[in-house]
């Protein structure tokens, strides 16, 4: 299976909740009394459906083929104020990142961002109260108990952001996941066209003193990706999580790094102005073509922001990028 395959960052699943067992309605009988007092139990309760973060998972993949999620129902209410089984809750791991929404509204129910934090996607209905709840000084013998509360029956949507410290943002071909296969272990797919990249690659990026921090190569936009052209839209919203923008600029580019830089800016703005508020550092990449007068000509146009002339295939300037990304991250 190819990697893009693997990677699955929104599926639609139709969750079925447990429900309520029902109260009993049963009279205490023994060897001495024929008709005595009520001692029926309470249902127990539906299972819920539950979401749960974990670190171990990256992907929606494993609930893509799970169209149905069907947790246990109550047991009934039993004699001698017996309470009914619980329903068995059905758990979800899913990868830190994930919101959880309505299919029909869109709205947003919950996200998960931490290891071992869990929320209700849907809940179990309540049991049925026992008719020993019902005993009054005018009834002192009811013959009826509560039914058990219905399940719940809805279509959510589960959706990952990718979390990540730094976002590499560029046009297609601008050297994004060759950066990313120099400075970590991830092993991204390659080649000299557009759109080589069509998931985002993570890749754990190791910086002097024990830190480390997450890169995420995201797929290139193209002008109009906030409009949804081509496959910018889907992969945007990826972007929205990460806490630094590296903007990658070939030095190669038809236009001035300037223009290409507005460029990437105006389409993440369209999309989501608060991704304006994140600290945004540019590379030049494949720069080692160039010679330290052009370089000095070239720095006189970049925009104001933190900049660096980098190579990865000559390995030039990467630890000194690496000091700009942990600079930002920890500003």
């Amino acid at each position: 299976m190819s990697q893009g395959s693997n990677f699955v960052d929104y599926v639609k699943i139709c969750c079925r909740s447990g429900k309520g067992g029902a109260g009993s309605a049963h009279l205490h009988r023994d060897i001495l009394t024929s008709m005595g007092g009520p001692d029926g139990g309470d249902g127990g309760r539906g299972g819920h459906i539950i979401v749960k973060g974990s670190i171990h998972i990256w992907t929606l993949l494993h609930l893509k083929y799970r169209k149905h999620i069907i947790a246990e129902d109550g047991g009934a209410g039993g004699s001698s104020h017996k309470f009914g089984k619980q329903g068995t809750d059905e758990i979800l791991e899913v990868p830190l990142g994930t919101i959880a929404r309505d299919a029909e509204t869109g709205e947003v129910l919950f996200e998960i961002t931490k290891d071992g934090e869990t929320k209700i996607l849907t809940a179990g209905g309540r049991g049925g109260l026992g008719n020993a709840h019902f005993k009054n000084a005018v009834q002192q013998t009811p013959r009826y108990a509560q039914p058990g509360e219905p399940g719940k029956e809805v279509w959510n949507i589960l959706e990952l952001k990718v979390l990540a410290d730094v976002g590499l943002v560029g046009f297609p071909n601008a050297g994004k996941s060759t950066l990313l296969s120099v400075v970590s272990a991830a092993k991204p797919e390659i080649a000299d066209y557009p759109f080589t990249t069509i998931v985002p690659n993570l890749g754990i990026v190791s910086y002097r003193g024990g830190k480390s921090f997450v890169m995420a190569d995201i797929p290139g936009i193209i002008e109009g990706a906030s409009k949804g052209k081509g496959l910018g839209y889907r992969f945007l919203r990826h972007i929205e999580r990460n806490s630094v923008l590296l903007f990658m600029v070939p030095a190669d580019t038809s236009r001035s790094i300037k223009e290409e830089y507005e460029i990437l800016k105006r389409e993440l703005e369209s999309y989501n102005p608060e991704l304006m508020q994140k600290p945004h550092v540019l590379a030049i990449t494949k720069s080692d073509m160039l010679d330290e007068e052009l370089m000095a000509e070239m720095k006189l146009d970049l925009p104001n922001i933190p900049s660096i002339f980098i190579s990865s295939v000559a390995e030039k300037n990467i630890l000194e990028l690496k000091d700009m990304l942990v600079k930002a991250i920890e500003g």
